[in-house]
């Protein structure tokens, strides 16, 4: 995209930089004003190494130029429709279509007919295309909670993110979830404050949400000229230039001088951007404790290293610019929608974010006891690969993969860590959405996806010469049940054969069958989640399903320790069965990580130790199914402090059988009660329907916890029992005429009051079967 030099004549801001501006046309901040910064920027560094005899690895310089981003939001942020300027502005598609599919082909990367036909996305897709000379492969992922496992197993092969904001709703809930998860893999990012163009836009309030709400260390690296109906486009404060969007579709970017009302403004922010960074970065600290003027190139290498170790997040923006009348050359007036901010938004990833070679990666090497080994990342050394995605494709299953280190080509022989197979790779394809491009070979910091390899999600592939496996993803726990049956007992195979495929694609997903009824029951994140699985059924394979009422998944866990001593014994004729098991049980502490816990504290050989695994296995048994309504019991840890066997009648099973008894009978006296999942609900209403809104949570036994105003609209925080929330989107829409909407993801179990305990205990005894 061309960008044109400044006009010569100065200004004050001019001035002020005047040191970033007296250098020649080949210095590093002139290159990038005209757009071939990037383009030179290794080069430099190989010529002098070159010029010391050193020579570099034939993959450096190309691996330089990989970036591997996700694009993740909270829903309805503008994810699709940015990731669909960003293939539009760096050629990959030439034209831009809508996110909802009105004209019949759909936003690229949501190539499912039911997300075209939602407006959401449902499963992640990558794709990759070229910048400027860099190669940018991007993930897209959904923005609704219920897919939260998408964002989970993208971001954990990714090196770099965009954080998409909206402008007007801010950080909201998932806005939180999806930066959590950047966390926790250790993600450098990017923030985009979009939708400039919307009424009620107000990007330094977003910036200030930021900061309090996700505890951001970040400062705009770019500001709005105007904003709402007056958005004209964009000020960089780190090359202090205007920038405009000219052309159809905003193609064309051309750099000017800043307005002049707005000079001492931008100095301000380019000052606040400095010191912002300078907290973070030695280097800057030092020109700016000692206050020396900062180029562009500085403060540009300053914001990469501080992005790179995650101690700074630089935030761009920009929007879709809607019914912008462009004149033609015939005289008439057309209406266009610009997208402005989307090319010094890529100039960004390619500047701020780390290449593969710049991020640590560790694997566990199964030869050695699981012990952390760095992976260096570069293609000399032996293939590690990690499948993160499976998807059930035209040819067979797909299998996405991201590439650590080694190199992988088609019809090489590779090993499957997990399972110890030795597989042949028979097809290797870079895809784009649904789209795929065979290539014969692959390197380290890439993602393609194979075909015809059997494997599960989160398995490791080498070349054979090492025994590594890559860490694995954190996966939710399901909160919601429903139960399936096919309408016609013909279609029962393939009603099998689609819960298994979906069961492996999702690892959120989980079958199941009820012993008291026979039903098969799925489970997932939500009921979105699961209607979307009994659409997909329907639709890919044929298969009408009726559907049970929705069930939480309860838990059931203990309050007070409790004493046990059992004693199993058995005589019917022959071998009989002994065992005795003494100890306690007690609740574990609210911060563990853990769900149970096991202790053998027995001194001596009352028991001999062969049979403390039955034990074991005996008490985790028990703990699946809790004697209140059925449900898994957890938090609870049991210790064994005493026994006895028999010579002749001691057996695993017979300690088996005593460790589930034991169970039993000490379990009422722990006090057990039930928790119930609850859920943290953010709903946006305006503010003449707070009252009636609010009302209805008290009535569902929600807690608010927060209570904020943004323009005629409350935005309300509660904390409420998942088992009350069903219809509620309904609920809302006739309370506020179709006004409110809200979001909704898991915060906990908790405990439930005493007259719902009693409740569920009375409905689960009316369901046994009477003898």
């Amino acid at each position: 995209m061309p960008r044109f030099p400044p006009s010569p004549s100065p200004n004050l801001l001019q001035r002020l930089f005047s040191s970033s501006n007296k250098r020649s046309s080949s210095s590093p901040t002139a290159a990038l004003l005209s757009g071939d910064f990037h383009l030179r920027r290794f080069s430099s560094g190989n010529a002098a190494r070159a010029a010391k005899g050193e020579k570099e690895p034939w993959w450096k310089e190309s691996m330089n130029k990989v970036r591997n981003i996700g694009i993740s939001a909270h829903i309805d942020s503008g994810k699709t429709t940015l990731t669909e300027r960003v293939l539009f502005y760096t050629g990959r598609i030439h034209e831009i279509h809508e996110v909802r599919g009105r004209d019949g082909v759909g936003a690229k990367m949501d190539s499912m007919d039911l997300e075209r036909e939602k407006g959401i996305t449902i499963q992640s897709a990558a794709t990759y295309c070229t910048w400027k000379d860099y190669k940018v492969n991007i993930i897209d992922t959904p923005g609704h909670v219920d897919f939260t496992i998408e964002v989970e197993r993208a971001l954990r092969v990714l090196d770099g993110a965009i954080l998409v904001l909206c402008s007007v709703g801010g950080v909201q809930s998932q806005s939180i979830t999806v930066d959590r998860q950047m966390r926790r893999y250790e993600v450098p990012r990017v923030a985009f404050i979009n939708k400039l163009d919307r009424m009620g836009a107000d990007p330094w309030k977003v910036l200030s949400q930021a900061r309090a709400k996700l505890r951001h260390h970040s400062a705009a690296v770019q500001m709005p000229i105007g904003l709402e109906e007056n958005f004209k486009g964009l000020i960089d404060l780190v090359h202090v230039k205007a920038l405009f969007f000219h052309g159809s579709s905003g193609e064309n970017v051309v750099a000017g001088d800043i307005p002049a009302d707005m000079e001492e403004l931008v100095a301000e922010k380019r000052r606040e951007l400095i010191e912002t960074v300078s907290e973070v970065d030695d280097v800057l600290a030092e020109k700016f404790l000692n206050d020396e003027p900062v180029t562009a190139a500085e403060l540009e290498e300053a914001i990469r290293r501080a992005t790179i170790a995650q101690k700074f997040v630089p935030v761009f923006m920009g929007s879709a610019f809607k019914n912008k009348v462009i004149a033609s050359s015939y005289v008439t007036a057309d209406t266009v929608q610009v997208w402005m901010g989307v090319q010094p938004l890529l100039d960004g990833v390619v500047s701020y974010l780390p290449c593969p070679t710049e991020v640590n990666n560790y694997a566990l090497d199964q030869d050695n006891e699981e012990a952390k080994v760095t992976l260096t990342g570069s293609p000399d050394g032996p293939l590690v690969a990690l499948a993160f995605k499976l998807e059930e494709g035209r040819f067979g299953q797909l299998t996405y993969l991201r590439i650590y280190e080694g190199v992988i080509k088609k019809g090489d022989f590779i090993i499957n860590v997990n399972t110890k197979k030795r597989i042949k790779v028979p097809r290797l394809v870079r895809m784009h959405s649904n789209d795929m491009e065979d290539i014969q070979e692959a390197h380290a910091g890439e993602i393609v996806a194979v075909f015809g390899i059997d494997c599960a999600s989160g398995h490791t592939f080498t070349d054979g010469s090492v025994k590594y496996t890559m860490t694995s993803m954190s996966v939710p726990e399901p909160v919601m049940s429903l139960a399936v049956q096919p309408v016609s007992k013909d279609s029962g195979g393939q009603f099998s054969k689609a819960l298994q495929r979906f069961q492996k694609e999702d690892p959120t997903f989980r079958v199941g069958l009820d012993p008291d009824s026979n039903q098969t029951i799925i489970s997932g994140m939500g009921e979105l989640h699961l209607d979307i699985y009994v659409e997909r059924m329907r639709r890919e394979y044929k298969v009408d399903a009726t559907v049970g009422k929705p069930r939480v998944n309860f838990r059931e866990t203990i309050t007070q320790r409790a004493e046990f001593d059992y004693l199993h014994k058995k005589q019917s004729g022959g071998a009989g069965q002994y065992g005795r098991v003494t100890g306690y049980v007690e609740p574990l502490p609210s911060d563990s990580k853990e769900k149970f816990e096991f202790e053998n504290m027995i001194v001596g050989q009352a028991i001999p130790s062969g049979f403390i695994p039955a034990i074991e296995k005996g008490f985790k048994e028990a703990a699946n199914s809790g004697s209140l309504i059925g449900h898994p019991v957890e938090n609870i840890r049991i210790v064994l402090t005493d026994g006895a066997s028999h010579a002749v009648d001691s057996s695993e099973l017979a300690f088996k059988m005593a460790a589930i008894y034991a169970f039993r009978l000490c379990y009422t006296a722990a006090k057990p009660v039930i928790l119930e999942p609850v859920m943290l609900v953010e709903l946006k209403v305006p503010t003449e329907f707070q009252g009636t809104v609010a009302g209805d949570l008290n009535k569902r036994k929600g807690i608010i916890v927060g209570n904020d105003q943004e323009g005629d609209d409350s935005v309300i925080q509660a904390h409420v029992p998942l088992n009350n929330m069903f219809g509620y989107s309904t609920s809302l829409r006739s309370m506020t005429q179709g006004k409110g909407e809200f979001t909704m993801e898991y915060k906990e179990h908790s405990a439930v009051s005493n007259d719902v305990q009693t409740q569920l205990v009375n409905a689960h005894n009316a369901t046994k079967p009477t003898d």
